[in-house]
């Protein structure tokens, strides 16, 4: 039976008894169970298992150095699920402690498998918003590596801290402007729409896009932005018109429509 195919009960009930089993495990550092639960073909099992992780990190602080090291040996497993999980329990620490966690991070960003470097992806969108000082210079250091996936996938990552902030990731956007491959530039235009359509971002996400020098590419985002007024209309705080209109008023770039 599936994690949702319980009563909202019986999975209250579940979870305690997750976080029960983990904290046993981690005490005698015998970890059979929770192996079970980090590669649970159920989503939500597992999702329970890696905040089970988190809750039990922040609120017994003698697990800690027994937490990150059974994430970290939990990378070498050969099951990709328990990576992916292991990377997502570490993004529930580095909320709060990056530090502790980044060496996950660096390690899960490579990994051969595309469910672990989609976890890397999810996190520093969750670490991004709400921890982002030593997040965004852990992503700035990938901006220019040699891979583009790599590349593509800090783009992608921190996009979350974008869409309240985008001051913060458009320096760190603006070294992708001449990225030459079409993946990342297709990504570093789906983000600046993404940052765009908020209140209060375009002007922000405009005033930067004066300072880019690749006006091809300026050209691609600001179509972006606008398409992506029309596509969350429900959810934008300009309509697609006046979004238009304000573009016409103040980039130096200008489209036709």
């Amino acid at each position: 039976m599936g994690f949702y195919d319980l009563n909202k009960q019986q999975r209250a009930k579940k979870v305690a008894g997750i976080v029960s089993i983990i904290t046993n495990e981690l005490e005698k550092e015998d970890y059979l169970q929770t192996t079970g639960y980090f590669s649970h073909s159920d989503t939500y099992i597992r999702k329970a298992a890696y905040l089970s992780i988190g809750r039990i990190y922040f609120s017994r602080q003698l697990f800690q150095p027994k937490i990150i090291k059974l994430l970290t040996k939990f990378l070498q497993q050969k099951d990709f699920k328990i990576r992916q999980t292991a990377i997502n329990a570490a993004g529930e620490i580095g909320k709060k402690y990056f530090d502790i966690v980044e060496h996950i991070f660096d390690a899960g960003l490579f990994d051969e498998h595309h469910s672990p470097r989609n976890a890397v992806i999810g996190s520093v969108k969750k670490m991004g918003e709400v921890n982002p000082v030593p997040v965004l210079l852990w992503a700035k250091k990938y901006l220019n590596h040699p891979d583009k996936e790599i590349r593509r996938e800090i783009c992608h990552g921190i996009e979350l801290r974008g869409r309240k902030h985008p001051e913060d990731i458009l320096p760190l956007l603006r070294e992708l402007e001449y990225d030459k491959t079409a993946r990342v530039r297709s990504t570093l235009v789906h983000v600046i729409g993404q940052i765009a359509y908020k209140k209060g971002c375009i002007e922000i996400v405009i005033n930067d896009l004066n300072k880019w020098k690749n006006k091809w590419l300026v050209k691609d985002a600001l179509k972006e932005i606008i398409d992506v007024h029309y596509r969350y209309r429900s959810f934008a705080a300009l309509t697609q018109q006046q979004v238009a209109a304000y573009i016409a008023r103040h980039s130096k770039v200008k489209i036709s429509l």
